[in-house]
């Protein structure tokens, strides 16, 4: 069985925060204080990454969420809020149409519905992948259009600590790739905040608008001039967004 890691913060309902391509638990860093005033949060770390095995890929979404309800197994917590961005949002609606007893709310953070009729990755990213770019390179365009130094350098020193194979992050990315829930999206019964930012260029942001159109509960925030991982940038208006629609 491949072994998950996990920890968690805070004391309230149960918030389970799944993350993406090439990003552990630490990706989270900004509002897991904010958060954690509120809920019991728990985290954890895909497989093919940080402190969980990297069992050869290619890897897929629903065996991810399989991880993920695992977590909560291992928590001992029977129903949960569930956050996930990016390839995280694609585990995340595995996750509900999987188990839809186990999940309380939904957010959907800088995601998908995936398959052929969703927007595709925009280019400036695609050109970063077929050129095999530099570490730097992916961080800063994940904070585009704000890549802060400091942001750049405190993301640089999370992701250098706990490094990740270039096969482990190819098995997580098709997860991304094959994920397709377009059509099932509409079986989501779980209240549903679907969050974006505007400046995103790893995620077409019009995705967003897919997500809330698809989603028969669900509502739509957009943040201007948010990036792909908006939630370091404006972490404040995050956890008060996500924290009012949980509560």
């Amino acid at each position: 069985m491949t072994k998950i890691a996990w920890e968690r913060h805070g004391a309230g309902p149960p918030l389970l925060m799944i993350h993406g391509l090439g990003y552990a638990r630490w990706g989270w860093e900004p509002v897991v204080p904010l958060l954690a005033r509120s809920f019991d949060v728990i985290l954890f770390d895909n497989r093919g990454i940080g402190g969980s095995d990297a069992p050869p890929g290619p890897y897929t979404a629903a065996a991810m969420a399989q991880d993920a309800l695992r977590v909560l197994d291992e928590a001992d917590v029977e129903r949960a809020h569930v956050l996930g961005t990016s390839l995280g949002g694609m585990i995340a609606q595995e996750l509900v149409l999987a188990a839809p007893e186990r999940v309380d709310r939904l957010v959907l953070v800088s995601t998908t519905p995936g398959g052929m009729r969703a927007y595709p990755m925009p280019a400036k990213t695609v050109d970063l992948m077929l050129r095999r770019a530099t570490l730097r390179e992916y961080v800063e365009n994940a904070l585009e259009p704000d890549p802060r130094p400091e942001l750049v350098e405190r993301i640089m020193e999370l992701r250098l600590a706990e490094s990740q194979t270039f096969e482990a992050w190819s098995a997580q990315a098709a997860a991304g790739v094959g994920f397709d829930g377009y059509d099932r999206a509409r079986s989501i019964e779980a209240p549903t905040l679907v969050l974006h930012g505007d400046g995103d260029v790893v995620v077409d942001p019009r995705n967003a608008t897919l997500l809330g159109e698809l989603v028969p509960d669900a509502r739509l925030s957009i943040f201007a001039g948010g990036s792909h991982v908006f939630y370091w940038n404006q972490p404040e208006r995050f956890a008060r967004e996500v924290t009012e629609f949980l509560c």
